[in-house]
């Protein structure tokens, strides 16, 4: 079940970036508040945010690892190699223009998309200065996402889904000795760029030592470069959906002070599983699928949609319970503290409650996507997609401006949006491959969800205990502890998860021989070092 151990490599060096993230967000929060500071800086990390999920995340793996994996099968290593160099030319080039091109057109890009600022300049233009610095970023993310594919080709994830590690470390470096709100805006907006180049580095050195040799060339349109390009167009909007969304939300919560940061703190939390998980998955699933299609006779495909949509769902439905259950227990506990106050916690934590239920659509379209687009079908989740965006925007806007002419808080009416729209995308990617028997289920398949559904509504039952005796559960330890209301919060999170896991056991949700055989290496391969994985 080498499915399953990749995604546990994909996502054990993801938590770690998550928690270092964690630790960044919860220290800039801290600093910046929710006021226009803030605000800004979150408008700033929208940009790089979006392009890293899309790129390394999302349009281009998805074009680019496909063609890759079957040129090295079909012609040989020097032959993907000369087109992974090509596709990395001008990749980097178009990258290097798109944002030149956005630097220079930011005035009006901000006020196109964030226009809630208008009328706020010392805002507005502080906005713009962050953004305009962060945005070399996209070069090292599209250079990143090209090395990635290649590691991820050969099995190699650990490096890939370490390497963001860097960016949360730097902007630590960056704001952790620093006192004034603005400046510590400044300092890790630049580290966000330096980092951008630490993690091209990183793994290039990475892809030089698997013995690939990428390099530049004269960029050049060649049959393999215009075959990533007629894939990736469609496939930016199909797999940056999501991501499309929570950019449509932060631009019409720029009418609401505050709500840009609030809806950033709990699109943080939001993203946790979703990345741990949909994204591990997705990055692994991939390759397999594509492997699986060019050998039909094998049946992979259906085999490996069964084991990544019940992996998946053994994790994705308990985290979304948690963000259900007790958001408010999660954002005073993990995020408020300095500036950001417990007023503040609870105005996310109404967000993040909406975000909630909304993960396990997200996740899935992780999972439900890529069988399209391993077979060069990419229209129809372009399609799919847009068809969310627009249910996003048409809904967001009306409950966004809905809810405040009612005196009540629009953003909320924004991730209920998101969430609504998640749904949608993923109701109509798998519909399509039920319908059209690219994905047979087998039974036992249906019998493990049933399973993790019962041992899932065991750990809210106790995390709903938990949440109604918050305050004295948080005094207790705060009366004894520096950081007690981050232990508390942190053991209830234990809590849950023992009890999720016992449960699990006790059901058969998962067994111990699932167990050993997601961590079973595939037939043929040799054991994984810290050196074989960098």
């Amino acid at each position: 079940m080498s499915l399953a151990r990749n995604t546990l490599v994909q996502a054990g060096f993801t938590l770690l970036s998550r928690l270092l993230g964690y630790a960044r967000d919860r220290a800039i929060s801290n600093l910046l508040g929710a006021g226009w500071v803030g605000d800004a800086f979150a408008t700033a990390q929208t940009f790089p945010n979006l392009f890293r999920r899309i790129l390394a995340e999302g349009a281009f793996s998805q074009a680019f690892v496909p063609l890759y994996a079957k040129t090295q099968a079909e012609i040989g290593k020097d032959k993907a190699a000369e087109v992974a160099s090509q596709a990395f030319s001008v990749l980097t080039l178009v990258a290097a223009l798109v944002t030149i091109l956005a630097q220079l057109a930011m005035p009006w890009i901000m006020l196109v998309i964030h226009g809630g600022y208008a009328d706020k300049p010392q805002a507005f233009q502080f906005a713009i200065l962050l953004t305009q610095i962060t945005m070399p970023y996209l070069v090292g993310m599209a250079m990143s996402s090209l090395f990635s594919g290649v590691l991820n080709t050969a099995g190699k994830f650990a490096l890939s889904a370490a390497a963001p590690t860097l960016l949360n470390l730097t902007i630590l470096a960056a704001v952790i000795f620093v006192k004034e709100p603005t400046q510590a805006a400044l300092n890790a907006a630049v580290a966000i760029t330096i980092a951008g180049i630490l993690q091209a580095a990183a793994l290039y050195i990475g892809c030089r030592r698997l013995g690939v040799r990428i390099g530049f060339r004269v960029p050049r349109l060649t049959p393999e470069v215009k075959a990533i390009v007629t894939v990736m167009g469609p496939s930016v909007i199909a797999g940056s959906a999501t991501h499309l969304n929570v950019l449509v939300s932060q631009s019409l919560s720029s009418f609401e002070v505050g709500a840009k940061s609030w809806l950033y703190a709990a699109d943080r939390l939001f993203q946790l599983p979703l990345g741990l998980i949909g994204v591990a998955i997705g990055v692994a699933l991939l390759p397999r699928l594509a492997r699986a299609v060019a050998s039909p006779e094998t049946g992979d495909d259906t085999k490996a949609l069964d084991e990544a949509f019940v992996l998946s769902m053994a994790f994705t439905l308990p985290a979304a319970a948690a963000l259900v259950v007790v958001p408010f227990f999660l954002m005073q506990g993990f995020w408020a503290g300095g500036q950001f106050t417990e007023a503040d916690a609870r105005a996310t934590a109404d967000a993040l409650f909406h975000y909630g239920w909304g993960v396990p659509a997200f996740v899935l379209i992780r999972i439900l996507a890529p069988p399209f687009f391993a077979r060069g079908d990419t229209k129809r989740p372009m399609n799919f997609a847009l068809i969310s965006v627009l249910v996003n925007i048409g809904l967001g806007a009306s409950l966004f401006f809905g809810l405040r002419a009612l005196g009540l808080q629009g953003y909320v009416g924004l991730a209920i949006a998101a969430s609504v729209s998640g749904w949608a995308n993923a109701l109509l990617l798998g519909s399509t491959l039920l319908r059209e028997r690219i994905w047979r289920p087998e039974p036992w398949v249906i019998g493990k969800f049933l399973r993790i559904a019962v041992a899932t509504a065991a750990m809210a039952t106790v995390l709903g205990i938990a949440a109604l005796n918050r305050v004295p559960i948080e005094g207790w330890f705060e009366a004894r502890l520096v950081f007690g209301k981050e232990v508390a919060t942190l053991l209830v999170c234990l809590l849950g998860a023992i009890v999720y896991a016992a449960v699990a056991f006790l059901v058969q949700a998962v067994t111990m021989a699932d167990i050993k055989l997601a961590l079973q290496k595939p037939a043929g391969t040799s054991a994984v070092s810290a050196q074989d994985e960098f």
